[in-house]
């Protein structure tokens, strides 16, 4: 019989259990064992209980994550508010805005006009020699 081996601690803690069973419906064959049986079914029990703790923090911990977001968002929604009424309270020009993280307005800058690139001219063509008229001379 092949057995894939566990890997994760609920599967380990499973195939323990499993193992624990026949051993202690076995105790009278294997009394010269029952002193190992016995601390093993200790250790089992307190694996066990760390395996419940653990799932009892990762749960409060999935719960303040959740906790952490859902705040984190209204706060963020408030501070929008705060910030935009600090805007109306100061006027938007004021430098006192940046004391609160706000950027005051300045005006607009201008673009710089640009011009649009002038065609080269072309060069005027080199003239070409003109063959002498033999009845011109």
């Amino acid at each position: 019989m092949s057995k894939k081996k566990e890997k994760s601690f609920k599967g380990k803690l499973g195939d323990l259990q499993r193992l624990l069973a026949p051993l202690a419906a076995n105790s009278a064959d294997l009394g010269h064992l029952e002193a190992t049986r016995t601390r093993f079914a200790d250790l089992l029990a307190q694996a066990e209980e760390a395996a419940n703790r653990q799932g009892i923090h990762t749960a409060a911990k999935q719960e303040a994550s959740l906790q952490l977001r859902t705040s984190v968002t209204e706060c963020e929604r408030l501070a929008n508010i705060l910030r935009l009424a600090v805007k109306q309270h100061y006027g938007v020009r004021s430098e006192k805005l940046a004391e609160f993280g706000l950027q005051p307005f300045r005006g607009r800058k201008t673009k710089p006009v640009i011009e649009p690139p002038k065609p080269p001219t072309p060069s005027p063509a080199p003239e070409s020699p003109v063959p002498a008229d033999p009845t011109h001379e």
